[in-house]
């Protein structure tokens, strides 16, 4: 167990069985509609967790998060589409040309304090959406880019990859944030002017921190792009990134494993409330609102916590 060391057993054991249970799902309720809302779940739950590591853990609240999600679907397009590059290039290269993103932002933005960040952030996801539209030569306007070529052509095994992928990064975050470097990084949420005083390098932890979130979030779009087939401008759009916050206030900000389960959760509760027709938005509006006031600590990670506890105090 190694490879988990600064993880508990149990969150490892609980962990790997929800992985088994998630790619069981399609064989045991086999048809292509769950195998595709449980994709896009899963591919929310890489945006989520990627978000979380930076603004969960240093309270610097990224509203632009879906900048580096766009960068990686269009990279992802214009590779394969424009360059002939081979689907498999397109993943590395969307993380790389995601993260030079988060450098270049990380460097003025995480200077700023207060909502500023925020702020900053979310403007530079609404130039990039408009710049798509004003170099519609290059970028294909609103339609985006088509055609683009499938990773994986089974949907099955397509949505198997995808969740390999999103127990690897949720791991190797969640370490990270158990590591020297998230107890820093924790630090700088609790108290700023006191680690500065101390001499760490606080602009430095944030930046590099930004650019993994950007890497990974850029990970995220590429996968998103080849199983959809197309990338548009929307990507861009804020609401993306507020549904990305939403899920990770639901599933527990700053846990790391608590933003999957609110991906997941939430995307099957879109989902499973389809069926209510013009309802749908009014009920899914007041769960959430329910959720955020009387839940602030979310629900999967306090949730997950309690479970911790009970099943450590039954073991010998």
């Amino acid at each position: 167990m190694k490879a988990f060391r600064g993880l508990d057993s149990i969150s490892v054991t609980v962990g790997l069985a929800a992985l088994a249970v998630l790619g069981f799902l399609p064989i045991l309720f086999p048809g292509k509609y769950l195998i595709g809302v449980l994709t896009v779940a899963a591919i929310y739950g890489i945006w989520s967790v990627s978000w979380d590591f930076m603004s969960g853990l240093t309270g610097r609240e990224n509203f632009g998060h879906s900048l580096f999600i766009g960068v990686g679907a269009y990279t992802a397009g214009f590779l394969n589409v424009q360059f002939g590059w081979g689907p498999w290039w397109s993943l590395p290269a969307s993380m790389v040309i995601a993260a030079i993103f988060g450098l270049i932002l990380g460097f003025p933005t995480l200077r700023l304090r207060g909502p500023y960040f925020a702020l900053a952030m979310l403007s530079a996801a609404v130039i990039m959406q408009r710049l798509m539209l004003i170099f519609w030569e290059f970028t294909g306007g609103e339609e985006g880019i088509q055609d683009i070529t499938p990773l994986i052509k089974d949907p099955l095994h397509y949505y198997w990859f995808v969740l390999a992928l999103l127990g690897a990064i949720t791991w190797f975050l969640a370490w990270m944030a158990r590591s020297r470097w998230g107890l820093i990084l924790r630090a700088i949420r609790g108290d700023e002017a006191t680690c500065l005083a101390a001499g760490l390098p606080i602009t430095n932890y944030k930046i590099v921190s930004l650019i993994i979130s950007a890497a990974f979030a850029g990970l995220g779009g590429a996968l998103y792009a080849h199983y959809q087939l197309q990338v548009s401008p929307q990507l861009f759009a804020v609401v993306t990134s507020i549904t990305i916050i939403t899920m990770v206030y639901v599933g527990g900000m700053g846990t790391i494993f608590g933003p999957v389960g609110g991906a997941l959760l939430l995307t099957l509760m879109t989902e499973g409330l389809r069926n209510f027709g013009e309802w749908r938005l009014m009920i899914y509006s007041l769960l959430l609102i329910f959720i955020l006031f009387f839940l602030p600590n979310g629900i999967v990670a306090p949730t997950w916590n309690k479970l911790r506890h009970v099943f450590s105090q039954e073991r010998p």
